[in-house]
């Protein structure tokens, strides 16, 4: 009975060993799907300052944003960038002055051509429109949705003087996915700037 059991016992311990022996020779790599890992994010607190620098309009900006004049080729007087070095990316803005109807019409074409030229890389692109009568403020703000270069534009206007057009870019490979998360807070900081924007008149210039 003995010599049995320890003949069982001698069996057991030969399997293990050579299951151990299997499993510690095997060179294959590990090739079981990982989740995709991002940077962490840290959000600066909400705070705000006015843009009153001598241009044809006024507004409220975030302060984590740093202005800077537009200095690419072709940029105009009152054509200004707002940095968001914590979130490498930037909120374009170009003035330009309506000098008649067909440049009027010109512009408001422009701005429905730059963001639809998206089209490719967007999953959808919706139009909402801006009004503030008492301030002659109207426009049209674009949400592009997907891995489009730009995810958001709009355009500002008093319909007979002024036109503005607003456009943000991510300085980094398109990844909606990744940057939902600044997107979502970049995006309420524009409703604030949309929302507080005002024309000077030419007495305030």
């Amino acid at each position: 009975m003995e010599f049995k059991r320890n003949k069982a016992r001698r069996g057991i311990i030969a399997l293990l060993l050579l299951v151990a022996a299997a499993s510690g020779c095997s060179n294959e790599p590990d090739y079981s799907p990982k989740p995709r890992a991002y940077s962490r994010i840290y959000f600066p607190q909400r705070k705000y300052a006015e843009f009153n620098e001598g241009c044809n309009y006024t507004f409220t900006y975030p302060t984590y944003a740093v202005i800077e004049p537009d200095r690419s080729p072709g940029a105009k007087a009152c054509w200004i960038n707002l940095q968001m070095p914590q979130f490498n990316g930037t909120l374009h803005l170009s003035y330009q002055p309506v000098t008649s109807k067909k440049v009027f019409n010109e512009l408001i074409e422009d701005a429905h051509t730059f963001a639809f030229k998206h089209t490719v890389k967007a999953t959808s692109i919706d139009e909402g429109v801006i009004q503030y009568p008492n301030k002659k403020v109207y426009g049209i703000y674009y949400s592009i949705d997907g891995n489009a270069a730009s995810s958001a534009q709009f355009f500002l206007t008093d319909s007979t003087q002024h036109y503005l057009r607003g456009a943000l870019y991510f300085n980094t490979q398109p990844r909606l996915d990744s940057i939902q998360p600044v997107l979502d807070f970049v995006k309420k900081d524009m409703a604030v700037l949309i929302k507080s924007f005002k024309w000077k008149s030419p007495q305030a210039n």
